[in-house]
């Protein structure tokens, strides 16, 4: 991996190239723990790691303040999107069990690792957004949602779902977060990850829908 990073650190047109290598570098770890996390494989965890190198290297880095969350964001998507599609192709899915199986046999620092970098995702999330830009979000770039789903559950049309989608993406690489209390972001991080394992998205949509409602 990091001989492929220094090879492809000089075919970039982009002058802050050195700087978004040394960043994603300083984080890998943190990557590679929240892929495993998700795929129980360290193969397809690096794979995927290197993919969110791929989308790092396209992505505008002037325009974002947190580079470590952003990428955290970037590989939890991609873990969550392997997962669906493993699902429907009818191959088994990482269930909690397993999950909490992998758990008990990891070094107590790498499972604090994991955690530690979901939640600061989530936690990007709940401070930049507002609860109809937050569901939007969360649906299209985590649960690989059509913007026509989207924009069924938020009952808007299919254009204004895709405008609410981009206007976060900008507010959470721009935006200054503002305070969210622990319980909030506890909440979330545990109905965010459940979602994400199980495939079920019925009572993460029910606590979007709160939200809104709120």
């Amino acid at each position: 991996m990091n001989a492929t990073l220094s090879e492809q650190r000089y075919d970039g047109d982009s002058g802050d190239l050195d700087e978004a290598v040394a960043t994603f570098l300083e984080v890998r770890p943190r990557l590679l723990a929240i892929a495993y996390r998700f795929l129980s494989s360290a193969s397809d965890a690096e794979d995927l790691v290197q993919e969110t190198w791929l989308r790092w290297q396209r992505t505008d880095r002037t325009v974002v303040e947190n580079p470590q969350a952003l990428l955290a964001t970037m590989t939890t998507r991609l873990a969550i999107n392997v997962c669906q599609s493993a699902r429907r192709r009818h191959e088994t899915p990482m269930t909690s069990a397993a999950a909490e199986r992998i758990d008990d046999g990891e070094d107590p620092a790498t499972t604090a690792e994991q955690s530690d970098a979901v939640e600061h995702a989530v936690l990007l999330v709940l401070q930049s957004l507002s609860p109809r830009e937050r569901a939007a979000f969360v649906l299209r770039e985590a649960f690989d949602y059509s913007y026509g789903q989207v924009a069924e559950f938020l009952h808007l049309g299919t254009a204004n779902s895709r405008q609410l989608v981009c206007r976060a993406r900008r507010r959470i690489a721009t935006d200054k977060p503002t305070i969210v209390s622990t319980e909030s972001h506890q909440h979330f991080v545990h109905a965010f990850l459940d979602a994400a394992r199980a495939g079920d998205l019925t009572g993460f949509e029910e606590l979007l829908t709160a939200d809104l409602v709120a």
